[in-house]
This record gives C-alpha cells, sequence and structure tokens, in this order.
C-alpha cells in the first residue's frame, strides 16, 4: 500500500539522501523515495502504517533533528517551513554573539590569552550547530559528513595558530549555510506556487440550504459546492447551476476561457472567472482531478534521471577520494621539504572543498523545476527521466486519428448527380440520417445545418457496417457504402477522393456522394514546423487510416515518412525499426495506441481533460490534447538540461580549481569555503531560472 509523508525543515539534501537510504533499509518497506525538491516521501509497505511511520520519525530525528515529519502538510505547516531558519530564535541569538564576540577578538589588544579566549569563545557560539552535527555524525560512524569535514578544518586552522581564520571560516560557512537554505526554501516555494491547483476548502450546502466551508477532502460525492468568481473548483463535478467561463490554464496551460452551463462537467483546479457556479461533487476528493495531478508530479522524483543518478555516485566517490588526497598533501610533502604546517594548511582547504553539496542540491532542483514548468504549460512529465530523454529526442512518431486530427467527421465536399442539386442531396440525406446516432449521421446533419423534415421519411433501417435505407417522400433511399449500393444492383463508379465516401441513391439510381474527412487539429501544423526547428528531422505518422487519407494527412502537415491501413501489431513494428535509429517518442491517444505507447522510448499521450487511461498509460501527458504542447515539452527539457550541465560544470570546475590553487598553495581557507557554499548557493539560483523559461 502507498502512503505519503512530509517533511518541514528538511534543507540538507546529504542528509535527505541518507534519511531515504535508512527507509529503504527498514524491513518493513517495500519501496521508498524521498523528493529532497518538494519535501515529500512516498513509500510502500504491507505493514501498519503507523508503525513504520513511527520508524520513520526515529530515522529523522537521528540523521537530522531540526527537521520534522508529518502525515498532512498544510498551508500553515508550508508558510512556517518558508520563514524557520536554522535553529530558530536560540540560534540566531547564539550567532550573533559569535558574531560580536568576534568582532571584539578582532578589535583586543594582543594581550596573552585573551584575545584566544574571545576567538574560542566567538568559534563555539558561531559554529554551535557545525559542532553538534559532527558530533551526531561521529556517533553514526559518518566521517565523511559536511559538519565533520568543516569542524576537522577549521580547528585545523586553530592547532596550527590562524585563529582568525579558523573563526572567520566559521562564519563565512554558517552564512553561506543560511543563503545556501533561504534558496532552497525559495525553490520549494516557487516550484509549490507553480502547481498551486489544489483548493485547501470548499462551500459545501447544508441541510438548512445555507453554505458552510469545510476541507475538501472532507466534501462527499453528491455534495453541491458553491465556487464563486475568482475561486478554484475544489473538486471534480458536474454544473447544477449557473453559467460562466473558467481557466483551465493550471490543468492544461491554455489561456483561452472555456465556456461552463448547466450539465457541463467542469474539473477541480480550473477557476471560475465570472458568475456563480453551483456544482454536483462527482469524484472524491483523492480522486479528483487537480489531486492526481499533484501527486504525478510531486512521484515524479522517484523515477530519477542519469544525470541525478550519477551525482548521487559521483559524491559517494568524490568526497573520499578528496579527503584521501589532503591527508596525502598534509603529510607526504613535508617528509621531503619540511614546512609541516604550511602543508597542513593546504590539506584543510582540500576538506573544505570536499563537499558536493552544490551538486547534490542543484541537479535535482533543476529537474523538479523543469516538471513543475512543464506542468504549468499543460504537460505533466511523470520523471526526471523522461525529461532528460525527451531532451535526447531524434525521432517523434504521430499517430493520426486524435492525435494530429481531432477525430470528428465533418463533411468536406458534396458531390450531387443525376440532375439532384447540392441543397436537395443534403436534405433528403440529412432527414434519413436524423434517425441514427453514428458520427457520419450527425456530421451530415451538421453540414446541412436547416430544418430536418424527419416527417418526411418511412421505413427506416440501419444496415450494420454499410448504412441505412429509408423512404423519404415515397422515394427507396439507400445512404452508405461502395458495398451498400453494389448488392442492391445500384450502377455508379467508386470515387477516388480522399477521405470517408458515403454514397446515396433513389429508386435504384445513383444520385452522388458526401466525402467526410477528418479534421486537422488547429496546431497540428505548427507542432509539425516547431519540432523541426528544434532540429528533430525525423517526423513520421503512423496510422490504421486509410493510406489514401494518411497520405492527404501527411502532405497537408509536411510529414515526409507515413504509413497507412496498419493495424496496432504492424505500427508496433513500423515503430521498432524507428526507435533504431535513436531516441523516439511516440504520441498517441493513449488507449488504441498502448502498445506503442509503452514501446518508445518515451510515450506521450493525448490526456485530454480527466482522460484516466491516457494519464495511466503514458510517460508524458499533453493535457489538452494539442500536439504543439510537444515543442513546449521539448524546449522545457532542452532548457532544464542545459542548467544541469552549467552546474556540474561550474560546480566541479569552481572546486577543482581552488583544489589546485590549494595544492599550490595560493587559495586559503576564504576560497575553499566560496567553493563549498558560495558554489552551492549559486548553483541552486541557477536552477530556479527554469522555472522562468520561455
Amino acid at each position: 500500500m502507498k502512503n505519503k509523508v512530509y517533511f518541514k525543515n528538511l534543507t540538507c539534501a546529504h542528509c535527505a539522501g541518507k534519511i531515504e537510504a535508512d527507509i529503504k533499509a527498514l524491513e518493513s518497506v517495500k519501496y521508498a523515495a524521498l523528493n529532497f525538491a518538494s519535501g515529500n516521501l512516498v513509500y510502500e509497505t504491507d505493514e501498519n502504517p503507523e508503525d513504520v511511520f513511527k520508524d520513520i520519525k526515529k530515522i529523522v530525528k537521528n540523521r537530522e533533528p531540526s527537521a520534522e515529519v508529518t502525515l498532512q502538510k498544510s498551508k500553515k505547516d508550508e508558510k512556517a517551513d518558508e520563514s524557520d531558519g536554522e535553529g530558530g530564535l536560540a540560534g540566531k541569538v547564539l550567532f550573533a554573539a559569535g558574531v560580536i564576540l568576534f568582532a571584539a577578538a578582532l578589535i583586543t589588544p594582543d594581550i596573552p590569552y585573551l584575545k584566544l579566549t574571545l576567538f574560542i569563545l566567538a568559534y563555539a557560539a558561531v559554529g554551535a550547530p557545525v559542532l553538534v552535527n559532527m558530533v551526531r555524525s561521529l556517533m553514526q560512524g559518518e566521517l565523511f559528513d559536511e559538519n565533520f569535514l568543516m569542524t576537522v578544518a577549521s580547528l585545523g586552522a586553530f592547532l596550527i595558530g590562524e585563529h582568525s581564520e579558523a573563526v572567520a571560516v566559521m562564519l563565512f560557512y554558517r552564512v553561506g549555510e543560511f543563503f545556501q537554505d533561504m534558496a532552497v526554501r525559495r525553490s520549494r516555494r516557487s516550484i509549490a506556487e507553480l502547481v498551486d491547483i489544489k483548493a485547501e476548502t470548499a462551500f459545501v450546502k447544508t441541510a438548512d440550504g445555507d453554505f458552510a466551508e469545510i476541507p475538501s477532502e472532507e466534501v462527499k460525492v453528491g455534495d453541491i459546492v458553491e465556487v464563486k468568481a475568482g475561486q478554484k473548483i475544489p473538486l471534480d463535478g458536474i454544473v447544477v447551476k449557473g453559467s460562466s467561463r473558467i481557466d483551465t490554464s493550471a490543468l492544461t496551460g491554455e489561456s483561452l476561457l472555456r465556456r461552463a452551463e448547466t450539465g457541463d462537467e467542469v474539473l477541480s483546479g480550473c477557476i471560475n472567472s465570472e458568475g456563480v457556479l453551483y456544482v454536483e461533487v462527482s469524484k472524491p476528493f483523492s480522486e479528483s482531478t487537480a489531486a492526481k495531478v499533484l501527486e504525478l508530479i510531486e512521484n515524479a522524483e522517484s523515477k530519477k534521471a542519469k544525470s541525478e543518478q550519477f551525482i548521487t555516485k559521483f559524491s559517494k566517490i568524490y568526497t573520499p577520494a578528496v579527503i584521501a588526497c589532503a591527508l596525502l598533501l598534509a603529510f607526504v610533502p613535508p617528509i621531503f621539504s619540511g614546512h609541516l604546517t604550511d602543508w597542513i594548511s593546504r590539506a584543510l582547504v582540500f576538506l573544505v572543498v570536499s563537499c558536493p553539496c552544490a551538486l547534490v542540491l542543484s541537479v535535482p532542483l533543476a529537474f523538479f523545476g523543469g516538471i513543475g514548468r512543464a506542468s504549468k504549460s499543460g504537460v505533466l512529465i511523470k520523471g526526471g527521466n523522461y525529461l532528460e530523454a525527451l531532451n535526447k529526442a531524434q525521432n517523434v512518431v504521430f499517430d493520426k486519428t486524435g492525435t494530429l486530427t481531432r477525430g470528428v467527421f465533418e463533411v468536406t465536399e458534396v458531390k450531387p448527380s443525376g440532375g439532384v442539386s447540392e441543397a436537395e442531396l443534403l436534405e433528403m440525406c440529412a432527414a434519413c440520417e436524423s434517425f441514427s446516432t453514428h458520427p457520419v449521421s450527425k456530421a451530415i446533419i451538421k453540414k446541412f445545418n436547416g430544418n430536418v423534415r424527419r416527417e418526411l421519411v418511412e421505413d427506416f433501417r440501419e444496415i450494420a457496417g454499410k448504412g441505412i435505407s429509408a423512404k423519404y417522400s415515397g422515394k427507396q433511399i439507400l445512404i452508405g457504402n461502395a458495398a451498400l449500393l453494389t448488392e442492391n444492383g445500384v450502377e455508379f463508379s467508386e470515387s477516388r477522393a480522399a477521405g470517408t465516401v458515403i454514397y446515396a441513391a433513389a429508386d435504384g439510381a445513383y444520385i452522388g456522394e458526401l466525402v467526410l474527412s477528418d479534421v486537422l487539429k488547429s496546431d497540428a501544423r505548427s507542432a509539425i514546423d516547431g519540432l523541426r526547428r528544434l532540429g528533430i528531422k525525423n517526423i513520421s505518422m503512423l496510422t490504421g487510416d486509410n493510406p489514401n487519407i494518411a497520405k492527404d494527412t501527411a502532405v497537408a502537415l509536411g510529414i515526409d515518412e507515413f504509413y497507412g491501413g496498419l493495424l496496432p501489431q504492424d505500427k508496433l513494428d513500423k515503430l521498432e525499426n524507428i526507435i533504431a535509429s535513436g531516441t523516439t517518442v511516440f504520441v498517441g491517444d493513449g488507449i488504441n495506441d498502448a502498445p506503442s505507447l509503452a514501446r518508445a522510448d518515451i510515450g506521450a499521450a493525448m490526456g485530454g481533460l480527466g482522460s484516466d487511461a491516457a494519464v495511466e498509460a503514458a510517460d508524458i501527458v499533453l493535457m489538452n490534447d494539442s500536439p504543439s504542447k510537444l515543442v513546449d515539452a521539448v524546449k522545457i527539457a532542452r532548457a532544464t538540461h542545459k542548467i544541469v550541465i552549467q552546474n556540474i560544470t561550474f560546480a566541479l570546475g569552481v572546486k577543482l580549481l581552488v583544489l589546485l590553487l590549494g595544492a599550490l598553495g595560493a587559495a586559503n581557507m576564504w576560497e575553499a569555503v566560496f567553493a563549498d557554499v558560495g558554489v552551492a548557493l549559486l548553483a541552486v539560483l541557477n536552477s530556479l531560472r527554469v522555472l522562468k523559461s520561455k
């Protein structure tokens, strides 16, 4: 069973990794993924969740006492998490006292022991949290913890007589940690605001007819909720009273408002723009569209990108390697050249630089920010691995019906014959087809767009798979495919028109045909052109539709490679050949194309508003059924990748430079601390840029 818990004041990515590892090691836990960027943990267990939660709390208290774990996270908790600093008020007072003592030590005359005492007191006050965490790390056998490394480095500075530098370095480190934590909190807040589509409360109609505000989770199916102008729709439901225009941009990224009338379905997360709507709830909160979208986004971090996995593995090797180099640097050169103090000072620089925080923090934040940015554009990406793969996409394969076309028939040509006018042919066909519910019938009636005279129709009969038979104004009418007219002895020539052709006959004589075509989506051409501008040259179309229709669609959209008349297995075989040439995205409507969606490197489904099947089947969901959203997704993936590479290059570049300078004696502890917390801060801030990407 899946369970979720929320963290407060967890700003150390390294600690989060240890907590996740400890939770995974529990025998009662089958699966666990801690999303540092959003501050939540998803885990699976067959045991009593309350007992497992107690074990999780113990792990968190042991690893990071300042962090808290709860079963629910309210808006109040989120705001507190944003404002709470490390150590609270007592910690701030102690830090301020340390700064004052340090200043006093700097200006105090060089009186024996007085100056040293002030430096020691200042160091203890400023570095108290680091020292406490270092002791805890030692008790847990963690020798490569950043607190341990910083303590050893600063105490080492004390031992070689660099008292002011030892305190200053600890002070600079604590200030850097403060800004780093603030940047992490800001990142979380920005991402949370980006995907803030959940209404915490709803106004529910009571027995006496009034409306009471209650938590959305407590609303029941069948309840009537009131949604005023400017409010979010709290749960999925049907409008029972009122009319309005609703803003669906939170779900679809679509800026145009959608009309909502009595009887229409409305989805949670959308905003009522005008008037008052009364909505009968059709799904509980846990199954609402807003809840599902948020769950997908929050769980996305469990599917880590290769870059994230690399950083996790790299940090486990990098830190011990640098510490080993520090030991060698401290004690090997003095054997040949002496100057032990000088070489120890250089080694201390290595210790400070060895922490991989910049990478451990910034890379996951960049991917999670990219996923959040995509969701704001109406694209749900189910993991950093898919976001990273999308950046590498070389081939894009589209289904046709329901993907590039609307999947809705429309009469595009009317060809009368035998002395019958276009208007007469349409009127007769519309009257006869008005007794059928087939999509073709609806398209013909829509094309006629006049007063359908059903009273002129008698003896209506639907012939499965072929068409209809009826009497119209006393004449025997046949309307359907070529097989229907052939078996009734009607002489005619089969049309070569691209599309679905409907033939008509009266009293055994051919009187014309109607050509129906599936309508292209308005943004289909711009989607193809946009992908080509991004450098994706291999764009294909695979469809089960008529090859002639497939050709016309491909020509209209500028698609060079296309295949029509394919069964699902045929489509899969063609896809296999394309996948062999590079990373492939398959875009389909989520149900009929399930095998291809599953086989492609990235399956992108036309999710539509609230389409559960598509959301479950695909790696990426285009929420408003617009193929052009794939262009947005690729752009966001590339922007995210660019930022990740920048962070890795910048962090490693600065660290390696400072390590080299430190080994040569040209870098001091100040530069080393900047290479640790300063670089981490800049990398985190750089990760935030993906939220603003165009």
